[in-house]
């Protein structure tokens, strides 16, 4: 591969998670999109098979000028009452579960039944210096909710508590065990829990009760990965003013993504943590695809100037290049950290 803008090295975004300045400006995006890839890697677009995607994910990361390529480890997922994934679908009502007898008759995925080999396949195209990040098939909570429904799952929590724990068990271990299967490869630099949280208000469960059903899974996930040298990145929508505490200081997850404007604008949510955990992305979604070429070559200059002198932070957008996004908006993003190697 010779089309990359700048030799990725994963050893800049491990700065940026050390939450120290790394030794050049660094690019963090959870997701790119299909239009994007295409135009990134041109003649080596191939998405018949599932390494042939991996390999393009590989080709298109490295061409924009990232460290690293995310992407999931094999095709586990479980199965829900609606589409979720990118872009995802939460249903209210829709579900899968609402009782102990459909509970008893969920067929539930087991993660080592689904190969690995489309990824370490896909991992001998990695340049030099370049790492890969593991999400999840959705998170513990965002799988929860799309078994058995929002509300549904709302009500569980006061009509029957012990089935709820139940079922985030059963999620929670076998998401545990997703990750524990690459955390030995060399080539994995870190994981990422993508898991939405809350609304642009609150949480999406009360607090005391995330910390009850869904954070426990996360706390091991992370500790398994730390177990093994790798860094654990935190993916998750919503308002994370009531949870942040446990975010950092219990789960220690190592930076988290994933800023809007609406709730937390990413310059402000810098200034309150830095030092604490790392801060990915945050230029809002919204201001990409509505601002001008211009401001969001101004905006995402004053960030990088911001922690110029401090560290912890790479830039991005606050969530995923979204298709509306138009191209020449998130090449002007990306240039501006291209322009100043």
């Amino acid at each position: 591969m010779k089309n990359f803008r700048r030799q990725p090295d994963f050893r800049m975004l491990a700065q940026v998670l050390e939450k120290q300045k790394p030794d050049r400006p660094t690019l963090f995006e959870m997701m790119l999109n299909d239009d994007i890839e295409r135009r990134l890697v041109g003649e080596l677009y191939r998405v018949d098979t599932p390494e042939h995607q991996l390999c393009t994910r590989i080709a298109a990361f490295a061409a924009a000028g990232y460290d690293y390529a995310t992407m999931y480890a094999s095709g586990f997922h479980f199965q829900t009452a609606v589409h979720v994934g990118g872009g995802q679908t939460v249903s209210l009502n829709d579900s899968l579960i609402s009782s102990r007898a459909d509970f008893d008759r969920y067929v539930w995925p087991e993660p080592e039944d689904f190969t690995l080999e489309p990824l370490k396949k896909a991992a001998q195209t990695l340049p030099a210096g370049m790492k890969i990040i593991i999400y999840c098939p959705c998170g513990v909570l965002e799988n929860a909710m799309a078994i058995v429904g929002y509300e549904n799952l709302c009500l569980l929590a006061y009509d029957d508590s012990q089935l709820l724990w139940d079922l985030f068990e059963q999620i929670g271990t076998r998401m545990v065990r997703y990750l524990r299967s690459v955390l030995d490869f060399d080539f994995v630099g870190a994981v990422m829990c993508n898991d939405d949280w809350g609304f642009n208000t609150q949480t999406m469960l009360a607090p005391a009760d995330m910390r009850r059903y869904v954070f426990p899974w996360h706390t091991q996930m992370v500790a398994e990965a730390h177990a093994k040298g790798k860094y654990a990145l935190l993916h998750s929508c919503g308002n994370y003013t009531a949870i942040l505490d446990d975010v950092i200081d219990h789960m220690r997850f190592d930076a988290r993504h994933s800023y809007e404007d609406a709730i937390i604008p990413v310059e402000q949510a810098y200034e309150d943590y830095n030092g604490r955990i790392a801060v990915l992305g945050g230029i809002d979604m919204d201001f990409l695809a509505r601002a001008s070429v211009g401001e969001i070559k101004k905006r995402c200059r004053a960030m990088l100037e911001r922690a110029d002198r401090r560290g912890g932070y790479a830039l991005g957008s606050g969530n995923s290049i979204a298709p509306y996004i138009p191209f020449e908006h998130y090449m002007a993003m990306l240039n501006v950290v291209l322009e100043a190697d």
